[in-house]
């Protein structure tokens, strides 16, 4: 099932702060169950004893409760009830098993204090799916469910999703999480298979610099059969419409899919776009391929984040290699040295400001300064300004500083903190979301944290075992 860190998702529902003591051994059955699940090793299940299976399925059923969720009492004793069943139907191929006995003691705990009677409804680890064509996650789940059905018994497949973003001079994050600095003037696709095309056109910041930045947008969502015909949408420097080119704001039948940051559930159409600030801020959903746009403009230029499924994203053929998401770019048009991205050690020429200074301004909340106001920073003044939005000093931040170094332009601070921010909201792997520079103290720390949580989770495996 789903793992967060070096634990499954909803466990802290069974160890909060304040009750770990009481529940210390069904803390040592998460540790172990999550041992087993990073590391591939400590198995201390005995033979044919099928308590993980009971482990999981539990985890499954508590996963998305929270105090929100109407009937989260009831739900959560339906599930206890469901686990305890699970743990009584193996007990006898289990009856000298750690991981077994704390299952046990942790249940008995958890149904006192949540006054759950022993008798009663429970809950299905078997859900019925809701077979909708035209919905992503439906149709894939559907036909993995019923490939796997007939030799591996009833099996859920989660569909893989990759995530590519553009902003600022540009920065392009690929599908791999290769972070790149490129010149790419003029139209480049970013996005080109048998279902979606993103593409780019990219004009010069700065005279006498390569920079060059994102002033138009072009997404066309290709027809598929039954669900919807092609769309088009354009943006460009001050026109971020919230509808197609034909003036249509969606497509398709009505399906059930989550809408919202909270993940509630609806109906939408199987292609809507969704306006979050007007002239500033749009989102395009996609349900029929499971694929989401977010597309800014802050100052005078565009940002583009997407998410899409990776079986999507590799069909392509021969003729559509181009394609910056996919590849990278092409190394004659990169600025950075294979992630280093080196510093311009001189501000924007007094006459670019000058010539900037004149032109028509406006404000808005989502803006750093006026449009096109030029400002001259220093490496240090630049530093500090990208603090004020962004904490982490990974790879967002060293291109936030690049950007205000080489244009003087504050807006590229709000594009780097909005950029990352729609990264964090569509990128699946939260272990992957932050990047460092090549080199940098922090890569090199970020590298040796990483061994030194393998090695406390092994620790911490041997410990349980011992225990």
């Amino acid at each position: 099932m789903g793992r967060a860190g070096c634990c499954f998702r909803g466990a802290e529902r069974l160890v909060s702060a304040s009750l770990v003591r009481r529940f210390r051994p069904l803390l040592l059955l998460i540790i172990a169950v999550c041992c087993g699940a990073q590391l591939g090793q400590c198995q201390v299940a005995t033979p044919h004893c099928h308590i993980q299976k009971c482990n999981t399925d539990f985890v499954s059923l508590t996963s998305h409760l929270s105090p929100a969720v109407d009937g989260i009492h009831t739900e959560f004793c339906k599930a206890l009830r469901s686990y305890s069943a699970c743990t009584q139907k193996t007990a006898k191929s289990c009856r000298g098993d750690l991981i077994f006995h704390a299952a046990m003691l942790g249940i008995s705990d958890l149904m006192s204090q949540r006054n759950c009677s022993r008798d009663g409804p429970t809950s299905s680890t078997r859900p019925e799916v809701q077979h909708e064509p035209c919905n992503y996650h439906s149709r894939t789940q559907h036909a993995h469910t019923h490939s796997h059905t007939h030799a591996h018994g009833h099996v859920h497949t989660q569909p893989v999703y990759l995530f590519c973003g553009l902003f600022g001079d540009p920065h392009l994050r690929t599908f791999k999480d290769s972070f790149q600095t490129c010149k790419v003037q003029g139209a480049w696709p970013l996005i080109d298979n048998d279902y979606l095309t993103v593409q780019v056109t990219n004009v010069p910041v700065v005279p006498g610099s390569s920079a060059t930045a994102t002033n138009k947008i072009t997404i066309i969502f290709k027809p598929y059969e039954g669900c919807t015909d092609q769309r088009v949408y354009q943006a460009v420097t001050d026109n971020l419409p919230a509808a197609f080119d034909d003036g249509t704001v969606s497509s398709g039948e009505p399906i059930h899919m989550s809408v919202g940051t909270k993940g509630a559930t609806g109906k939408v159409r199987a292609l809507w776009i969704s306006e979050r600030s007007p002239g500033h801020h749009v989102e395009l959903h996609a349900g029929y391929i499971g694929v989401t746009v977010i597309v800014r403009q802050l100052g005078r230029y565009l940002t583009m984040a997407v998410r899409i499924p990776e079986e999507l994203a590799q069909a392509y053929d021969s003729t559509q290699d181009l394609q910056l998401c996919l590849n990278g770019c092409p190394g004659g048009e990169r600025i950075d040295k294979a992630g280093h991205l080196p510093l311009p050690l001189s501000p924007p020429p007094l006459g670019l400001q000058l010539q900037q200074l004149r032109r028509p301004s406006y404000s808005s909340q989502t803006q750093a300064s006026p449009y096109g106001a030029a400002q001259v920073f220093s490496v240090e003044g630049a530093k500090q300004r990208c603090r004020e939005q962004l904490e982490v000093q990974d790879i967002y931040f060293h291109s936030c500083v690049f950007d205000l170094l080489t244009t003087g332009d504050a807006n590229f601070t709000v594009a780097a903190y909005s950029a990352q921010k729609d990264m964090e909201s569509l990128h699946p792997h939260q272990d992957k979301w932050r990047i460092y520079p090549r080199g940098s103290a922090h890569s090199t720390l970020h590298s040796d944290s990483q061994h030194i949580k393998q090695l406390v989770v092994l620790l911490l495996c041997i410990l349980s075992v011992a225990l």
